[in-house]
C-alpha cells in the first residue's frame, strides 16, 4: 500500500544530536524491510545491531563532514539520507561526497518522499562544494537502481562485502553535480 503524502504532515529537516535513537530505529526498520528474504535472519539482526547502533548515528551527527536529512510524517521518522566523505573502492576525486545511506519506509515509497529526500541530498552536496555524489546499491535491487538512474546516477564500479555469512555485491553509482 502506497501512502499519499499530505505536504502539511511531512517535514524534512537536518538531523541534530538527539536524533540518533530515531535514526537507529529507522535504519534498522528500513534495512530489515529492504533485505528480508535476501539475507539470513541472524545476519540481518547482527548487521542492524552493529551498523545501526545509536553511537554510529551520534558520530555522524557530531561530525562536521557528515549531513543527515531526516524525513518525518506527523512527527514520526519515515526516511533519511546520510551524506559523508566517500569510502568506496573506485577512483575518487577531490570534493566527492557519498550518499552513505538512503532509506524510506516501504509504505511511503512512490509517494514523492524519496524524490524530495534525494533533492535534499543533492542540494546539500552542492552546498558543501562537492562535484560528484556517489553511492553503493545492491546489484539485485532493480527498483532502487531505477530510482537512482532517474536521478542522474550511472555506474562507475562495483564492490563486494559481507553481511554475516552472506557475500553481497553492490553497484557503485555516481552523479556529477
Amino acid at each position: 500500500m502506497v501512502c499519499m503524502l499530505n505536504s502539511s504532515d511531512m517535514n524534512l529537516r537536518r538531523a541534530v544530536p538527539g536524533d540518533e535513537y530515531a535514526l537507529s530505529l529507522l535504519g534498522s526498520a528500513t534495512f530489515l524491510e529492504a533485505f528480508v528474504g535476501f539475507l539470513q535472519g541472524a545476519d540481518l539482526l547482527a548487521h542492524c545491531q552493529h551498523q545501526h547502533a545509536t553511537h554510529i548515528y551520534a558520530e555522524w551527527l557530531a561530525s562536521a563532514h557528515a549531513h543527515i536529512g531526516l524525513a518525518e510524517l506527523q512527527a514520526a521518522p519515515v526516511g533519511y539520507a546520510v551524506l559523508c566523505q566517500p569510502d568506496l573502492p573506485v577512483p575518487l576525486h577531490a570534493g566527492d561526497m557519498e550518499l552513505k545511506r538512503f532509506y524510506v519506509l516501504h509504505r511511503l515509497q512512490r509517494s514523492g518522499l524519496g524524490a524530495t529526500l534525494m533533492n535534499w541530498a543533492i542540494e546539500q552536496s552542492q552546498a558543501s562544494g562537492a562535484g560528484r555524489l556517489l553511492l553503493g546499491v545492491n546489484a539485485q535491487n532493480e527498483k532502487a537502481i531505477s530510482f537512482y538512474t532517474r536521478h542522474g546516477f550511472s555506474s562507475v564500479g562495483t564492490r563486494s562485502f559481507r553481511v554475516g555469512n552472506s557475500l553481497n555485491h553492490d553497484l557503485v553509482l555516481a552523479r556529477t553535480l
